[in-house]
């Protein structure tokens, strides 16, 4: 994640505009313009870090001589009452950006931490979890940093860098092998299509690290007929939707013995209880919105240690 993008100045700048408006009138009615403290974030619950240098960028932004302390680094598993930030300088600064540094931490470390949850329940197989589409609108880079930062895999970034036939497309398109036929038909000339600008920007990527290749081309199936359809079409990855795990379990072992190369993900009410189960059917990847749209808030607060001036 490159934390000097323009993408996170902007975020930062909105975020802070959208709290703070004409004014923090308790802070300014309430404390000295020249008083200066020391607070500290501290971590509430066991959790993963993730996000912490964006706590640094809001404070920072609101007065650039306001000193931040990062003791640990995203990716850190931590404990209750550890100190994840530790912040000196303007009082009224510390106040003004609180919140919203708050927001995006607990946001970005719950995130984080319900990865982790997902990761150790599939550690032993070959299956791993990845993201999904369902983000946040604008928040995006920072929810796929966090599930990486957990442990987990990211999806494609949007719409453009791979492509994911679904039911709507396969009806439109005429049904599964004709889907798969214009998909291929599509990728396999073509330089892929430049990912926006933005997009390199916000996860921090340069177009040429990443490189140029064929678009991925995914199908989603909803059963065993769909999926020995697509398989025999010459689908390189399905993705089995909405199976129960016995169902899902014989369409994985159905294709290891078709194509033993396919890409196999399984999506659609895969939760904490019963992604092991999910992942003991062999699938190369369990897919989960609720990774970035419904992981819950990390317990977090600050805290004034000690104030200076009047």
């Amino acid at each position: 994640m490159d934390w000097n993008s323009r993408y996170v100045a902007e975020l930062v700048r909105r975020a802070l505009e959208e709290d703070i408006g004409t004014g923090d009138a308790t802070t300014s009615a309430v404390v000295p313009p020249r008083a200066t403290a020391r607070a500290k974030i501290l971590a509430r619950q066991t959790l993963v870090c993730a996000g912490l240098p964006i706590a640094e960028k809001v404070f920072r932004a609101l007065d650039p001589e306001v000193r931040v302390t990062l003791p640990h680094n995203d990716g850190s598993f931590v404990e209750p009452g550890a100190e994840i930030v530790q912040i000196n300088g303007s009082a009224r600064a510390i106040l003004n950006g609180e919140r919203t540094a708050l927001n995006f931490l607990a946001h970005l470390c719950g995130i984080a931490t319900v990865t982790k949850r997902f990761v150790e329940q599939l550690a032993g197989t070959r299956t791993r979890i990845r993201d999904t589409r369902k983000t946040t609108p604008g928040l995006r880079s920072l929810e796929k940093y966090a599930v990486k930062t957990g442990g987990g895999t990211n999806h494609r970034f949007g719409l453009y860098d791979a492509i994911l036939l679904k039911e709507n497309h396969i009806a439109l398109a005429g049904g599964i092998k004709a889907a798969l036929d214009k998909a291929h038909t599509y990728v396999s000339p073509k330089v892929p299509a430049p990912r926006a600008a933005s997009a390199y920007d916000a996860a921090g990527l340069d177009p040429e690290v990443v490189g140029p290749g064929p678009l991925p081309v995914q199908i989603e199936v909803r059963n065993q007929r769909e999926m020995l359809e697509a398989l025999g079409a010459g689908a390189e990855s399905v993705l089995l939707d909405n199976m129960p795990v016995e169902r899902a379990a014989e369409c994985v072992k159905m294709a290891r013995g078709m194509r033993p190369e396919c890409v196999i993900e399984i999506s659609g009410g895969v939760t904490l209880d019963n992604a092991r189960a999910y992942a003991e059917t062999g699938a190369d990847f369990l897919s989960s919105g609720m990774l970035t749209h419904s992981a819950p808030a990390a317990n977090l607060s600050l805290l004034v240690d000690s104030f200076e001036g009047t």
